[in-house]
C-alpha cells in the first residue's frame, strides 16, 4: 500500500485545523529538537542562485521564524513576510524579529496581492497541504515575473522504519503519510512555473532508542496527525512490540529515522 497516491484524496492528509493546533502547542519546544528542520532549510537556502537578491520575500510556513531571521540577515534591506497557519508559532516568532510582517494565513489561499513577491521560501511546511495544486497556483499568482518559489517538503518513504515497525504490531495508521515524489514532479511540471531543479534526497537521523524519536516528533508537533490514527493511550505490550521491531533497524550510530526530502526551485516566467 502506498502512502498517498494523489494529493486531493479526501481524508488522506490531516485536517489543517489539527495541524495548526498541534504546531501551536509545540511552539515552545520546537527549536530545541528541530535539527532536521534547520539542516533542510539551510540546504534549501543553498539552492538559491548567489546572484539572486529578492527585495520582497515570503517565508511560507515560517514556524518559529528561524529562517525568517536567516532570510532577513542574508538579504539586508529586504521586506519580509513571515506566514504560518499556527498562531502559536507566530506568537513565538514575532518578538524575535527577522520579518517586516507576521501574518496568520493558509498556503492554499495566501492573503497577499498578485505579483508582490520576488521569493517564496518554504521549508518543511507544504507537506501538510492537502491541495498542493492550489499551493502552486497561489505561488504563481503572488510571485512577480522572474520570481522564485523554493520549497522543501517530504514524500513517501519518510519514517519507513517507524511505519514498518508499527506494521508488525498492528494494522493501524501510526506514521504520517506524504505524497509520492512522482506527484510532486507532475504537479510542478503542470503549475505554469518553470522547474529549475527538483530532487528527492534522503536525510537520516539516528537515535539511541525509539522513545527519543517519538518524543522528538511530539515536541515538533509532527507526531501522528493522520485520519485513522489510533485513539487513546498506547498499551505497554504494543510499545514493547514496537521497540522490539524497530531494533531490527539498529546501526552502529543508533536507530535510523529516514526522511525523504523533496527540494524544489521553481521560477515564474517573465
Amino acid at each position: 500500500m502506498t502512502d498517498l497516491s494523489f494529493p486531493k484524496l479526501p481524508g488522506a492528509l490531516p485536517d489543517k485545523r489539527q495541524v495548526a493546533a498541534s504546531f501551536s502547542r509545540a511552539a515552545a519546544s520546537y527549536d530545541s529538537v528541530a535539527e532536521l528542520q534547520r539542516d533542510v532549510g539551510s540546504q534549501l537556502l543553498g539552492h538559491l542562485a548567489p546572484e539572486f537578491v529578492p527585495q520582497r520575500w515570503l517565508d511560507l510556513g515560517c514556524g518559529t521564524g528561524h529562517f525568517s531571521r536567516a532570510l532577513g540577515g542574508q538579504f539586508p534591506g529586504s521586506h519580509g513576510v513571515a506566514l504560518d497557519i499556527a498562531e502559536g508559532m507566530l506568537n513565538h516568532a514575532r518578538p524575535l524579529g527577522g520579518a517586516t510582517h507576521f501574518v496568520a494565513g493558509d498556503a492554499e489561499r495566501l492573503p497577499l496581492q498578485d505579483s508582490t513577491c520576488d521569493l517564496i521560501f518554504s521549508s518543511l511546511a507544504v507537506q501538510w497541504c492537502a491541495d498542493f495544486d492550489s499551493v502552486l497556483g497561489e505561488a504563481c499568482r503572488v510571485l512577480k515575473p522572474g520570481g522564485i518559489f523554493a520549497f522543501a517538503s517530504l514524500c513517501t518513504g519518510t519514517l519507513f522504519e517507524l511505519r514498518d515497525s508499527w506494521r508488525e504490531v498492528d494494522g493501524m495508521v501510526h506514521v504520517n503519510r506524504f505524497r509520492e515524489f512522482g506527484v510532486y514532479q507532475q504537479l510542478c511540471a503542470a503549475s505554469g512555473l518553470r522547474v529549475v531543479s527538483l530532487q528527492n534526497l534522503p536525510h537520516v537521523l539516528h537515535y539511541p532508542d525509539v522513545r527519543s524519536l517519538t518524543h522528538e516528533l511530539k515536541a515538533l508537533g509532527a507526531h501522528n496527525l493522520n485520519p485513522g490514527r489510533p485513539g487513546g493511550l498506547t498499551g505497554r505490550a504494543r510499545i514493547m512490540g514496537l521497540i522490539g521491531a524497530y531494533e531490527q533497524f539498529r546501526q552502529a550510530r543508533g536507530l535510523p529515522a529516514t526522511y525523504q526530502v523533496v527540494y524544489a526551485v521553481l521560477e515564474k516566467p517573465l
